[in-house]
């Protein structure tokens, strides 16, 4: 591992525990291999983090080339990034990209692996759906062969992404990988035609994506299933009650979209009568999951002793990462126009601006708690800081419910309970 590449890592397994409620990856590969994995762009800067941390393997990956410049060029190489040039880019894409793939095998056949992301962006929305695959990783793959005369084995495996909201702080995520494709299995018939084999392999590339992520068929109906998944309160999204495991929880989604895909008549009765009420919710600057947690949850009198006996944790967390979140979260927010970068972009920034601010400690504490201990208490501020904002969370929420109990909700929730019926009914659930 390159310096920077090593200093993320070690990072970001820590701080992304504190990010995400629940991190799974299912059939992890091994650290090292000639693998091309490719995955699905969910939520733009995020997946490059998740995965190369989270993942086990040690890859190298594909950035867009107008990032790169003077000062970020040697950074990023020392953190594994490759630039990716893009028509829109203005340079001629074919002559940079060559040279790309001719780096990118020269670090295959040194029994390193590559993360490429297949669809090539990211939506401004985060949709479960997969856009159509470019064939990059297939053309880098069998460059590498013929670079070494197919004498190395050379493998391509996919990586579903699987949030359920990246954009939400202590979400889920389960990363699914597949079985892999032996690329060396395919010279006779690359030699042939390769236009042909590179077409095969990126459609059951493409097939293997989409069994290991959830995928709704119609870019259309990806509002539609999501508002199933919210009302049958079941599955992926983040408010999901933390009672089943993540895996059996993606189990659920998986089923009920794979069978929306196959049979969309089945839910044809459902669109209008969900469309209404959640245009009755917005109506009312509501959301499903606020009305169902408002009338279900209970606070009780050791929820609000907790919350006095954390007080000394909640201040240090307000001093060592409560002052500088809120700047950046308004920096972000008014300077990225687009939704989708926004958590990983403050997560980053957190990393760096927080992290570097807070080195202040081994100037004062050392002299009080030893240079040991104050390791010890710096590696604890992401802990203020999450039992920091855990705490707003509690008052938010507290505040929030006590505001929606109030109302006169009863037609909401009986029509509520009659949609979830009717989910059941159709599900046979």
């Amino acid at each position: 591992m390159r310096f920077f590449y090593f200093l993320f890592y070690l990072v970001l397994v820590y701080t992304l525990r504190f990010y995400f409620r629940h991190i799974k990856v299912i059939n992890k590969p091994k650290r090292f291999s000639r693998t091309i994995y490719v995955s699905n762009h969910p939520a733009a800067f995020m997946d490059p983090l998740l995965i190369a941390s989270c993942n086990r393997a040690v890859v190298f990956f594909m950035t867009r080339s107008d990032v790169f410049n003077a000062f970020t060029r040697p950074i990023f190489w020392t953190a594994h990034m490759l630039p990716i040039y893009r028509q829109r880019d203005g340079v001629d894409t074919k002559i940079k990209n060559l040279e790309v793939f001719r780096k990118s095998s020269e670090i295959l056949l040194r029994n390193r692996s590559l993360l490429v992301f297949g669809e090539g962006v990211s939506d401004d929305d985060f949709v479960r759906r997969l856009k159509p695959l470019k064939k990059g990783a297939l053309r880098i793959g069998f460059t590498a062969l013929e670079a070494c005369d197919w004498k190395k084995d050379i493998y391509l495996a996919a990586v579903g992404c699987n949030y359920s909201d990246p954009a939400k702080y202590r979400s889920d995520v389960l990363l699914k990988n597949s079985e892999k494709i032996h690329l060396n299995l395919y010279r006779k018939e690359f030699e042939e035609n390769p236009n042909k084999v590179i077409k095969q392999l990126t459609d059951r590339l493409e097939e293997l994506l989409k069994a290991n992520m959830i995928h709704v068929d119609n870019l259309e109906d990806t509002t539609f299933t999501e508002r199933l998944l919210h009302l049958s309160r079941k599955g992926m999204p983040k408010f999901i009650e933390d009672t089943d495991t993540l895996e059996h929880r993606w189990d659920l989604t998986k089923k009920l979209i794979d069978d929306f895909n196959a049979n969309p008549s089945k839910y044809e009765s459902l669109k209008s009568p969900i469309h209404n009420y959640f245009e009755k919710l917005e109506a009312r600057d509501l959301t499903d999951g606020e009305i169902y947690d408002a009338k279900q949850s209970s606070v009780k009198v050791s929820d609000f002793i907790f919350q006095f006996l954390k007080l000394p944790v909640i201040l240090l967390g307000a001093l060592h990462c409560g002052i500088f979140y809120y700047s950046i979260k308004a920096y972000v927010e008014s300077n990225f126009s687009r939704p989708v970068f926004w958590g990983s972009t403050k997560l980053v920034m957190m990393i760096f601006i927080c992290g570097l601010s807070n080195l202040a400690v081994f100037f004062v504490l050392p002299k009080y708690i030893g240079f040991w201990g104050t390791v010890v208490y710096f590696l604890t501020v992401p802990l203020m800081g999450f039992v920091f904002h855990s705490s707003l969370v509690f008052w938010r929420d507290l505040k929030r419910n006590n505001k929606i109990n109030a109302m006169n909700l009863s037609v909401l929730l009986e029509e509520r309970l009659t949609l979830r019926n009717k989910i059941a009914e159709i599900t046979n659930e």
